[in-house]
């Protein structure tokens, strides 16, 4: 088997709060295979975007990588010395941001932004970086000729094609996007995520798409990484974790969002209840509170992440019951009762 691009064990991230700590990611294992897109899904406050921070050492001031390893290269991202990651950082690992304008300065033009990364940390001389911008324009779609503009003279699903060549610009090995097409509209979403997939297999670069829509990951990713309250609850290939899903919390996110394609897929349903509050987690399963297949073991036992096949991992008591559970998790009854054992 080929050693992944970045392979993540146990990574523990936890902020200070006042006199304690919040552990906003405790334990999350995953691969990411060379040229693949992995999708990082889960809702809002699960740790995804935390995981993604931690990925490039950006991070809150009270906040602090606590355990783990994040391999990549054969260097530990971890304990590597800032002067190299910070080496890494765009050359190699490169970030898009949710909203566009996160990472674009209004005062200043596009083409002069791109300019800043191509010359300073790139290297190259004014004809070349100008080529390049051309180049980096060209690859996302938008005409050349609007390299002199603003970043407000831009649509938002033009901005996120720009925060796209952003971080295209040094060949990065791994490009990390966080809800990249959230803000955006349906038909906008489609066209962003398509040119991303398109310059992933152009490129040969991998992907790591955080988003809490599940359809969004269906629709591009070959892997999903799916967490609740910190922790990775499964993992594995795209067709094995959302057409077969053997947690709970999988199946109850395929039920609640529709088709990006606009397929007809019925009545959604929604996963009654919030995640927990990770100042005070649950001593068992973090989803055993919300859980429609909860046993007494769940509320007190952690479930540890394991494979139930060549490339599909899970944490949950009952995996092994997966296929009866799916049929049961198909229907509304289900989880508006939420007391099927």
């Amino acid at each position: 088997m080929t050693e992944p691009l970045l392979s993540v064990r146990d990574l523990k991230v936890s902020y200070k709060v006042g006199s304690g700590r919040i552990d906003a990611v405790d334990g999350a294992s995953f691969d990411v295979p060379r040229g693949s897109i992995v999708g990082l899904v889960g809702e809002s406050g699960c740790g995804k975007t935390t995981v993604a921070r931690a990925l490039t050492r950006v991070i809150a001031d009270n906040a602090a990588i606590t355990g783990g390893q994040m391999m990549f290269g054969g260097r530990d991202l971890v304990t590597l010395p800032e002067r190299e990651m910070n080496a890494l950082r765009w050359r190699d690992i490169a970030f898009v941001p949710q909203s566009a304008m996160n990472s674009l300065d209004p005062v200043y033009t596009v083409e002069y932004q791109l300019n800043e990364v191509l010359r300073r940390r790139g290297g190259l001389g004014r004809r070349d970086a100008r080529r390049r911008c051309e180049e980096l324009f060209e690859l996302v779609g938008i005409d050349r000729g609007r390299l002199s503009d603003y970043p407000h003279q831009f649509s938002g699903g033009m901005r996120q094609r720009v925060a796209i060549a952003l971080a295209l610009a040094l060949n990065p090995k791994l490009v990390i996007a966080d809800e990249p097409v959230t803000a955006l509209d349906v038909i906008v979403q489609r066209q962003i995520l398509d040119q991303l997939r398109e310059l992933q297999a152009a490129l040969g670069i991998s992907v790591i798409l955080v988003t809490h829509d599940i359809s969004v990951v269906a629709y591009i990713c070959d892997r999903t990484v799916v967490m609740y309250a910190g922790k990775v609850v499964e993992s594995g290939t795209m067709q094995a974790t959302l057409t077969e899903p053997s947690h709970p919390y999988t199946m109850g996110l395929r039920n609640a969002f529709p088709d990006l394609q606009g397929a007809a897929s019925g009545v959604l349903t929604p996963i009654e209840g919030a995640p927990p509050n990770l100042a005070f987690p649950p001593p068992g399963c973090r989803f055993a509170p919300r859980c429609p297949f909860v046993l007494d073991t769940c509320r007190t036992v952690q479930p540890p992440l394991e494979g139930i096949a060549a490339d599909h991992a899970v944490a949950c008591h009952r995996a092994g019951e997966a296929a009866a559970l799916r049929e049961k998790a198909a229907r509304i009854e289900t989880w508006m009762g939420r007391a099927v054992a």
